[in-house]
């Protein structure tokens, strides 16, 4: 079998004077509590938007403290650039991402670099996301926006905005599920959340709290919500329990689940294990949907806040799919503009809003700070999408046109990571593009967006991100003058 992806390191929470020889020279905020760190100005529920204010008063490097644990974080183009190196960095498994391995063990999301199956999925898995398979994905995804544009025409004709964050979530849970392994969980007809999403939630909010609470303390301050989480975990245990015992007693589908059950690997042989199929299945429904529904809830709201954008955005899908009631898959890559707005959209909110990296071996970052093998450092990836060095000095207004090929061609690399980076980045990031553009085709051909007069953007922080509280109103959509494709798009702020 090819080769993990690094050395074996040490596993779990190491706190950064451990592996920072030169902690001292890197800044911090200035009013530190003995025992409790950090913690002035800082909230528990918030925690990634807090450090994004101290990241930008203390620079492109920086440290917290709370509890004992010490983090660096990173947001400078040129020293996130390096931590990209896949020759002197890895992806760190630690924070809120190893927090999830009692429930996602090692799945591809959550395996040390050092687990064998890591590879091995990823191997037989990887074909899974190739051209030929996502053409077959592409009518269970027009199907299922189908269900979603059924449940919006209701809601517009009684007059009642709609629960994007919820729609998004029921939508994205769906084309996951029914693409992926041929399981229908019903959720548009459903007027509550499934349990299933309700279960992916607490471990995800559980998870988010533990990063936050000084170790010896968390079993006392979350006994109530250890025993949810272990209630969540068993739930979403059976669910997928019983997907997998559905599809064995069944004719094959071609699909994940298929490949997962049946593929071997091409080289050694070896196939995945039952328990580690349940890791994979757990790691594709809760990744496959959670941060593609973000993506979405966070696209909408810009359209909705900006109408320029979304006429011309609409123009485009008049042009390039003109009569054509349900578009091909060819059809959704050429909404360049689309993309261009999804892409400025993930930009601003990534829905996965940092991802952390260790050395590989003794290493100096910057040409300043010494890292001992196994040092890591979190990518602030919702700054480092907003550094005016890189982004201009409006980084952090809304304007699609940034992602142009001659924009795109004149930044530095490695400075727009939504999807990760290296070996370890999304591996189902192209089937996350594609059904976000085409979703978003398909409701700006029928639908204007118009967002609730008083309605200020919140974030939801549970390890992903989500809006708090976007509802929007749909009208019945006015056709877009030809005139609309070729108007420059103003910049705007949120």
């Amino acid at each position: 079998m090819a080769e993990t992806t690094g050395a074996v390191l040490p596993k779990g929470f190491r706190s950064a004077e451990l592996g920072w020889p030169e902690l001292h020279r890197i800044p911090r905020p200035p009013y530190r509590l003995p025992l409790v760190g950090d913690v002035i100005g800082a909230n528990v529920r918030s925690p990634l938007q807090d450090s994004m204010r101290f990241g930008r008063r203390l620079g492109p490097i920086f440290r917290r403290k709370g509890f004992g644990k010490e983090i660096v974080f990173v947001w400078g183009a040129e020293l996130a650039a390096e931590l990209a190196d896949e020759t002197r960095f890895a992806k760190h498994v630690g924070l809120g991402v190893a927090n999830l391995r009692p429930v996602a063990g090692d799945g591809l999301f959550t395996a040390y670099n050092h687990e064998p199956n890591w590879q091995l999925a990823h191997d037989i898995l990887a074909p899974g996301f190739s051209r030929e398979a996502m053409e077959g994905y592409h009518p269970m995804m027009l199907a299922v926006t189908e269900r979603l544009m059924d449940r919006w025409d209701g809601e517009r004709t009684a007059g009642r905005a709609v629960d994007v964050p919820g729609d998004m979530t029921k939508l994205t849970l769906e084309t996951i599920a029914r693409t992926g392994f041929g399981h229908d969980f019903g959720s548009f007809e459903r007027s509550r959340p499934h349990p299933f999403v309700t279960a992916m939630v607490g471990t995800l909010t559980y998870a988010q709290r533990l990063n936050v609470l000084p170790a010896p303390l968390a079993p006392v301050l979350l006994r109530g919500a250890g025993r949810r989480n272990e209630a969540d975990m068993a739930y979403l245990n059976r669910t997928v329990d019983g997907v997998v015992s559905a599809r064995q007693r069944a004719s094959g589908e071609g699909d994940l689940l298929d490949r997962m059950l049946e593929t071997t690997h091409p080289e050694t042989g070896e196939r995945l294990t039952a328990e580690n199929i349940r890791r994979q299945v757990i790691t594709f429904l809760i990744a496959g949907h959670e941060t593609t529904s973000g993506a979405l809830s966070f696209a909408l709201h810009y359209l909705a806040q900006h109408p320029d954008v979304a006429a011309r955005a609409r123009a485009e899908v008049d042009r390039v799919w003109g009569d054509t009631p349900l578009p091909a898959y060819d059809q959704v890559a050429k909404l360049r503009y689309v993309r261009r707005v999804l892409d400025e959209s993930l930009r601003l909110w990534p829905t996965a809003p940092a991802f952390a990296r260790e050395a590989r071996g003794d290493t100096v970052l910057g040409g300043v700070h010494p890292m001992r093998t196994g040092a890591w450092a979190l990518v602030l990836t919702a700054l480092l999408q907003r550094n005016p060095e890189v982004w201009g000095a409006d980084a952090e207004a809304f304007d699609p046109d940034r992602f142009d090929p001659q924009a795109i061609r004149s930044r530095p690399a490695h400075t727009f990571k939504p999807f990760g980076t290296g070996a370890r980045a999304c591996i189902g990031r192209q089937f996350a593009l594609h059904e976000a553009t085409l979703v978003l085709g398909l409701l700006l051909r029928r639908y204007e967006l118009r967002p609730e007069p008083d309605y200020r953007l919140r974030i939801t922080e549970r390890l992903t991100l989500m809006p708090e509280g976007l509802r929007l109103h749909l009208d019945t959509r006015a056709p877009a003058p030809d005139s609309v494709l070729s108007r420059p798009v103003a910049r705007a702020g949120d």
